[in-house]
């Protein structure tokens, strides 16, 4: 059994936020919780349009709400909520206009600069009054390739303010992997800023610019800011047929009035990407009342933000997580953006920054709080983090190791939320709440309104073993499409195609008899290195280049509370896998994709396993180098070559 770390005192739960929407519902419907989660969750179940409706009303979304939706679909992606409801999700942000701090940003230099609430506003609404002297109308996409500072805050809200929709990468990506997803949504504007640090190193991003355009030919505006704290650029890069502004004299324009239209609660806000597992990374089209209200939720509810908090989540601007941080405008709490390397100079360099900007919730990847184990350092006298309530952990299954170290060597008294979901969802499935303990190795609970299960291969509900994460029932926060989907086929065939009409997340995971889950992994080829989910085809794309590789194979493998990637080999005749062969196929993934894509072991082998109709099966060979069984053998055309796989020598260190 799972030891109970930690357990909310009787006055977390008098303050809180979770007891506040329990009274909320108490009194509208005359019933007794009697501070119960379980009971919550199972109303929030039974009564869903009920549930969502009154989060409308308790988080005060400014909008027009329209009337409960009746209406019932076979489909389960078809239901909607708040049918005919309209609102802005940029006015939903701006909650506030005063002096108060909004966002705090710190690069890994140590530049700093916090912007407060009437500063936000204006430059939001000076820059969609740029876009709409632009022509740029609802729905027309707008996209950034920038990294996590104010001005990409400020171009995303500008961007939904007009309706327009907001699709984002950061500067890691290579060149190849920015042309792929964008090219396929068609922008008309794109924001960059001109160079960004990691690890001490000066990164140009402009030289890439030319490239992107030239692939990309819908993009005829190209905005060009300047990374906070750095020398301003002395000369405004040309190109042939686009038109490039400077940020700085958009923001110099004199004081614009915004009047917010109301937008439709299915309204398109933004795309996400999925990581290209089997081809071109797909376009996720999230929709503005969903993820408002999802997010709502989640920070209020599950997370327990409250007005005039300092929320901190590491993340870049290509993660679904920036999304989710940049919402919490929404709670009136302020946001703390830092960009640069993690452990740049300092290994706990952001608890320092944690305990200086008196963060309330501190959210990083499990990768990160293992980096932090491994040190074998204590930092509670260090950094006494008096201000700080809960810190949030995701991007990968945080161990039972690491929820001991958070309580042993950083804070006793903390709520440790351990949560998980997804792009696809931009929210999560399961997450933390204020009612119940925190077990070591296990997050707490299912989200409310959300009725998650595990699932057996025959699509049975199952407790204490090992299955797929799904969930039984419609959420708001459902992409509204894939773009360029005809017929919503990629769509249905991403999340229904195992268990019909029921969400298939692709995870694996464990409820325990504490009503806890425990993530184990993927269980499709999703690579998730650090938390942060990556596709094989990225990488396939720039192995086919070389000419000494024949064909090649992409694994995620278990290692040290992680993912690794291994990349397998089949070489052409006349070659071998030479150290300058290794050293060339590193740099071009590096280059091209991102430096998470660049495999840890790249392996020769002679043969490939494939199913009769010529697929490879890239999870056969990744349960055989964890030790897991492989069904379906039959099902291979060439079985007999799986065993070049066990015990591979390169993957015992």
């Amino acid at each position: 059994m799972n030891k109970k770390l930690w357990e909310p005192s009787r006055k977390i739960k008098l303050n809180s936020n979770l007891l506040k929407f329990e009274k909320f519902i108490s009194n509208r419907f005359k019933k007794k919780f009697n501070n119960n989660y379980e009971k919550i969750h199972s109303w929030t179940i039974k009564n869903s349009q009920k549930f969502w409706n009154c989060l409308w009303d308790y988080s005060k979304v400014k909008g027009i709400k329209g009337r409960d939706n009746k209406r019932k679909f076979s489909k389960f992606y078809k239901n909607t909520f708040l049918t005919n409801s309209k609102l802005n999700f940029t006015e939903n942000l701006l909650s506030k206009n005063n002096d108060d701090k909004a966002i705090t940003f710190i690069s890994e230099n140590g530049f700093r600069e916090i912007k407060n609430w009437r500063d936000l506003n204006i430059n939001v609404k000076k820059v969609s009054a740029f876009l709409r002297k632009l022509n740029i109308k609802s729905k027309d996409r707008v996209v950034a390739y920038m990294p996590n500072i104010p001005e990409t805050v400020e171009a995303f809200l500008g961007t939904v303010a007009i309706g327009s929709i907001w699709s984002s990468c950061s500067p890691d990506f290579g060149i190849n992997g920015v042309i792929e997803r964008f090219s396929q949504i068609k922008p008309k504007v794109l924001f960059v800023t001109n160079e960004y640090f990691y690890n001490g190193k000066r990164i140009n991003v402009l030289e890439r610019i030319p490239e992107i355009i030239k692939k990309i030919p819908t993009i005829k505006h190209v905005v060009i800011s300047n990374y906070p704290g750095q020398t301003e650029i002395k000369k405004l890069p040309r190109y042939k047929n686009i038109k490039s502004y400077y940020w700085k004299n958009i923001i110099k324009q004199k004081n614009t009035e915004l009047t917010f239209t109301k937008f439709d609660f299915e309204h398109e806000l933004a795309i996400l990407y999925s990581s290209g597992t089997t081809g071109k990374p797909k376009c996720i089209c999230h929709k503005t009342g969903g993820v408002l209200l999802q997010h709502l939720k989640e920070h209020q509810l599950h997370c327990d933000i409250k007005e005039n908090d300092n929320v901190f989540y590491f993340t870049t601007c290509g993660w679904m997580m920036w999304n989710w941080l940049i919402s919490v405008l929404a709670s009136k709490a302020s946001i703390v953006l830092f960009d640069g390397s993690p452990m740049y100079k300092k290994e706990d360099l952001l608890l320092k920054i944690a305990d200086k900007e008196k963060i309330t919730l501190f959210g990083v990847s499990a990768k990160y709080i293992d980096a932090l184990r491994k040190t074998e350092k204590s930092y509670k006298k260090q950094y006494k983090l008096s201000n700080l309530r809960t810190i949030c952990s995701t991007g990968s299954p945080l161990s039972e190791d690491g929820f001991n170290y958070v309580y042993k060597n950083i804070k006793k008294d903390i709520h440790l939320a351990s949560i998980s979901g997804g792009t696809d969802i931009v929210s999560c499935f399961v997450l933390g709440n204020l009612y119940q303990p925190v077990y070591s190795g296990e997050i707490q609970n299912k989200a409310l309104g959300m009725d998650i299960r595990v699932f057996n291969e025959i699509g049975k509900s199952v407790l204490n073993k090992k299955g797929e994460l799904v969930c039984i029932n419609p959420f708001p926060s459902m992409p509204l499409k894939f773009w360029n989907d005809k017929n919503n086929k990629k769509f249905e065939n991403a999340y229904f195609n195992k268990f019909k009409n029921i969400w298939h997340h692709g995870d694996y995971a464990k409820i325990t008899n504490k009503n806890g889950f425990i993530i184990v992994g993927r269980s499709d080829t999703t690579l998730n290195p650090g938390g942060v989910r990556l596709g094989t085809a990225e990488i396939y794309s720039e192995i086919e280049r070389f000419k000494e590789i024949k064909e090649s194979l992409v694994v995620g493998q278990s290692w040290d509370n992680d993912i690794r990637i291994i990349l397998f080999v089949i070489l052409n005749s006349k070659f071998k896998l030479t150290e300058d062969l290794l050293k060339r196929m590193k740099l071009q993934i590096r280059k091209n994709a991102s430096p998470r894509h660049v495999p840890n072991k790249i392996i020769e082998i002679n043969d490939i396993p494939r199913t009769k109709s010529g697929k490879i099966v890239e999870l056969a060979v990744k349960n055989i180098i964890e030790g897991n069984k492989i069904k379906n053998k039959e099902a291979l055309a060439n079985p007999d070559c799986l065993k070049q796989f066990v015990n591979v020598k390169e993957l015992k260190y």
